[in-house]
């Protein structure tokens, strides 16, 4: 590919509009620089909508800019209260990013349909939109043939001419990456596999080590580490990577509200050139890897591949910009290996003096594409960055250790817990279902409690779905909320079964549980309960 072939591409232009947005971010965001020159390495990703069904007409939206390489040791999970991430690497931040945009974008465009309503004003513009989602229409939902109510739900979906584009600085770490570790060894052959190092914490052979076992491939694996490190139970990014090809890029909290259309999928992933093992890839995330058996699959199971909303397994393209944008664009890439550096099966890498991940964490997330009328008083960063390369700001948060900066992950309060934790997204959840109740919206919280109004349909009756959704965002615990068989309408059966067995042909999943014993009230700041 040419000079300006490639960056006329979509993929380039994607990748550089991710690297302008971290460009203009502040200077405690980014990794640090030493006096001698050195400096930390950090990964980063983007989530980038693409609007316009042909090139001439196609609009690209950063909508999440993320970075971070670490993530929770097992033994801590059950200590966060859902106010503290466990997984900090920079895909995972930007798949919960891009989900906190979503229903921040929900949220406005409820808020705007209701001032509409109350409003004898009306917009020269006509009634409220966004470029992003739409309602959808009762003759569209999959669930008609069923003994559902004729009401769509969920009540939204993404705009069809829609596209989502993931962009990563380095490959995700696991299966989709072990060529590239091996390829970095002085000798590149796979190694046999070896007892399971003597880890007090470690949580068995199944799950393996992100960096070790070689000669096994196709495989779960967990997050990479240090040989002397505390194991986690987080799985690679490769493998949740995999698992959206199936549940889709929507988060459960997502899915209550948007359905899961075919353009709510990843579209492509893109990758620097040097980054990319195109068997690792095709092993890990293509139609005859390692989910081969996943193909033609729906769910709810239909007869025709044709309807446009359920679960699917639907994998995405691994496209590739320049080793020379990177090169250019992106100095905290980690340093390659020199011979002498190289990981041996008996023998613990050196790295160069200086050389290590960043322990900072970058989030930003664009503000919703309409203005909320009343918008919800919360300490989201974006007094501090109200602006980013011409993209108004709906999030900034700078994060250590899985909570915001100055904040101790072992005392965390609702204050210091990002807005991407458990606890923040369940509640925002929560607030869109109540603030969109008094201007006599279809979902409505009575009294506080699980009751139901159907505000512009005063003479129907509750669905099962809206009845579901009141009682969700009034569960007790988190366990609850995401597990209760109330839950099991067929739109959340069908996530629910589509997620169970796409763990199953990923072989090895093991839950990462331990922090699902606490309810809302974790948001109650306690100085101000005193008062």
């Amino acid at each position: 590919m040419d000079c300006l072939a490639s960056e006329s591409s979509l993929p380039f232009r994607i990748a550089s509009l991710v690297h302008a947005h971290f460009d203009g971010l502040p200077a405690r965001s980014k990794p640090t620089i030493y006096p001698d020159g050195s400096r930390e390495w950090i990964p980063m990703s983007g989530i980038v909508v693409v609007k316009g069904k042909n090139t001439a007409s196609e609009k690209l939206s950063c909508v999440a800019v993320t970075t971070g390489a670490k993530c929770l040791p097992a033994s801590q999970v059950s200590k966060g209260r859902g106010l503290v991430l466990h997984d900090w690497h920079a895909e995972i931040l930007a798949l919960r990013a891009f989900n906190y945009w979503l229903l921040s974008e929900c949220h406005s465009l409820l808020a705007q349909e209701q001032l509409a309503r109350s409003s004898s004003w009306t917009s020269p513009l006509g009634a409220a939109s966004s470029p992003f989602i739409r309602r959808r229409e009762p003759a569209e939902t999959p669930c008609a043939a069923q003994s559902e109510p004729t009401s769509a739900w969920p009540p939204f979906e993404l705009h069809p001419d829609i596209k989502i584009y993931m962009y990563c600085t380095c490959a995700p770490c696991g299966d989709a990456s072990m060529e590239l570790c091996m390829a970095a060894q002085d000798d590149p052959r796979p190694w046999e596999a070896a007892p399971e190092p003597q880890r007090t914490e470690s949580p068995g052979p199944e799950l393996l080590d992100g960096r070790g076992y070689f000669s096994r491939l196709g495989i779960v694996r967990r997050k990479p580490a240090r040989a002397d490190a505390e194991a986690t139970l987080s799985k690679s990014c490769s493998d949740k990577l995999a698992l959206r090809q199936v549940s889709s890029l929507l988060s459960y909290e997502a899915s209550l509200l948007v359905a899961p259309t075919r353009n709510a999928y990843i579209e492509g992933l893109i990758l620097p050139e040097e980054e990319i093992s195109r068997v690792g890839c095709e092993r890990c995330f293509s139609a005859t890897g390692r989910m081969k058996m996943l193909n033609g699959r729906f769910w709810p199971a239909r007869d025709d591949s044709e309807v446009q909303y359920g679960y699917r397994f639907q994998p995405f393209s691994v496209l590739s910009v320049p080793n020379d944008l990177i090169e250019t664009v992106w100095p905290f890439r980690k340093p390659k290996p020199t011979s002498a550096e190289a990981t041996t099966p008996t023998q613990t890498p050196t790295p160069p003096r200086k050389s290590k991940p960043g322990n900072v964490s970058a989030v930003w997330v664009a503000a919703p594409s309409l203005p909320h009328p009343c918008p919800i008083a919360s300490d989201n960063g974006a007094k501090s960055l109200p602006v980013l390369r011409g993209s108004r700001t709906g999030l900034y948060e700078t994060i250590i250790n899985g909570v915001k900066q100055g904040n101790r992950a072992a005392s965390v309060t609702p204050r210091g817990a990002s807005a991407l934790s458990r606890a923040k997204l369940w509640g925002l959840l929560r607030d869109i279902v109540r603030s969109s109740c008094s201007g006599g919206c279809t979902l409505e919280v009575v009294d506080g409690e699980t009751g139901f109004h159907a505000g512009n349909v005063p003479e129907a009756g509750p669905s099962l779905q809206d009845r579901t959704l009141c009682q969700l965002i009034a569960a007790s615990t988190y366990e609850q909320f995401k597990k209760t068989p109330v839950a099991l309408t067929p739109s959340i059966k069908a996530r629910r079964n589509a997620t169970r067995e796409a763990k199953e042909a990923l072989k090895g999943w093991i839950p990462n549980e331990g922090d699902e014993q606490w309810g809302l009230d974790v948001l109650i700041d306690p100085k101000k309960r005193k008062r």
